[in-house]
């Protein structure tokens, strides 16, 4: 057979040659003494590239907004989300059972965030019933692939700095968002007091993520990476591979969005299927599928025959991911499968 074709999410990446050979060259220290200098420039790196004073290597984005969280409030402290937020619904309750903090969901309109709706959610802090307002978490991109515009997350960061509240954001794809928005990733950054974003997922390195934000903070959030088991040893092999990613593969995802547009106006042809173009802004493209049940749960089966990885629907839609390991051929080759089984 050819070789697998992956649409399931950009989780699935694998390293570039260059990063598996910088990870051989790697020079490696002890992390938890801070004399890693593979790790120190990666840290280094990172916190320039998104304009903060500091940061600080995860071993996964899930560990980076638990950390993040546990960083910014106090116990029975309230934080405000999303209902859709990554941290809410696909991070075990982190926030709940490492934070012990008060989560407080809000509906969007179209996911993207108001100032105002949040600013009406916060705590009267004069009234000793209610938990007090701790942290506020937005998320760029969201969840559904939508680019949040900058304007914004300016309003809210305008608004939780009013309210003296610290804003942190879940920005796993942050460079996609940037490169969507046509925009430097400081301007997004500039929007809140922390920021995670993941080295893996489209940027392919093998392992990790970071938190970044001042100085006095990362101090705290190094304190409790700790404590979750985080503080590594000779890391320095993971940060060579992530410096691979921010110095390259961040300048490289135009051409993942360019195929995710070409996926959708191909997919938009075929019977059955429904999606917005509009809403295809990164490396996602959703989409709805008018078939028979059992059409619709055996597909995964029957392209994983063809030779194509993909997930099963959620939330009524299903979802093709386009990443630097998903050529226009590829995308091609597993397009005409999926033609072929809905038509049949």
């Amino acid at each position: 057979m050819e070789k697998w074709i992956d649409l399931r999410s950009d989780t699935v990446t694998q390293p570039t040659q260059e990063m598996r050979e910088a990870m051989y060259r790697a020079q490696v220290g002890d992390d938890v003494y801070g004399d890693d200098p593979t790790m120190n420039e990666l840290e280094r790196k990172a916190a320039e590239m998104l304009g903060k004073e500091a940061a600080l290597f995860m071993a996964s984005g899930t560990m980076g907004n638990a950390v993040a969280v546990m960083s910014h409030i106090q116990r029975g402290n309230e934080v405000i989300l999303s209902d859709t937020a990554h941290i809410v619904a696909h991070e075990v309750g982190g926030a709940a059972v490492l934070s012990q903090a008060f989560i407080r969901t809000l509906h969007f309109k179209d996911g993207l965030f108001d100032a105002e709706q949040i600013r009406a959610a916060i705590r009267d802090r004069s009234n000793i019933h209610y938990p007090y307002t701790g942290l506020i978490c937005v998320e760029e991109p969201l969840a559904t692939g939508k680019v949040v515009p900058l304007e914004r997350l300016q309003q809210v960061y305008q608004m939780a700095k009013e309210e003296n509240i610290p804003v942190h954001m879940d920005g796993a794809r942050i460079f996609n968002a940037a490169t969507a928005l046509g925009v430097d990733v400081k301007e997004i950054a500039a929007c809140t007091d922390s920021v995670m974003f993941c080295l893996s997922k489209g940027l392919c390195a093998p392992v990790g993520s970071m938190l970044v934000g001042s100085k006095e903070y990362i101090e705290r959030a190094r304190r409790n990476r700790k404590m979750l088991g985080g503080g590594m040893r000779q890391c320095g092999f993971l940060a060579a591979a992530g410096l691979i990613a921010l110095e390259v593969m961040t300048k490289r995802l135009q051409e993942d969005h360019d195929n995710a547009k070409y996926m959708a106006q191909r997919l938009q042809k075929m019977p059955g299927v429904t999606l917005d173009m509009n809403s295809v802004e990164i490396n996602m493209v959703f989409f709805k599928l008018d078939a028979p049940k059992e059409v619709i749960d055996s597909l995964p089966e029957k392209m994983l025959e063809a030779g194509v990885k993909i997930n099963g629907i959620e939330d009524g839609e299903f979802r093709f991911v386009t990443t630097h390991d998903t050529s226009r051929e590829d995308i091609d080759r597993a397009l005409d499968a999926f033609e072929k089984i809905i038509k049949a």
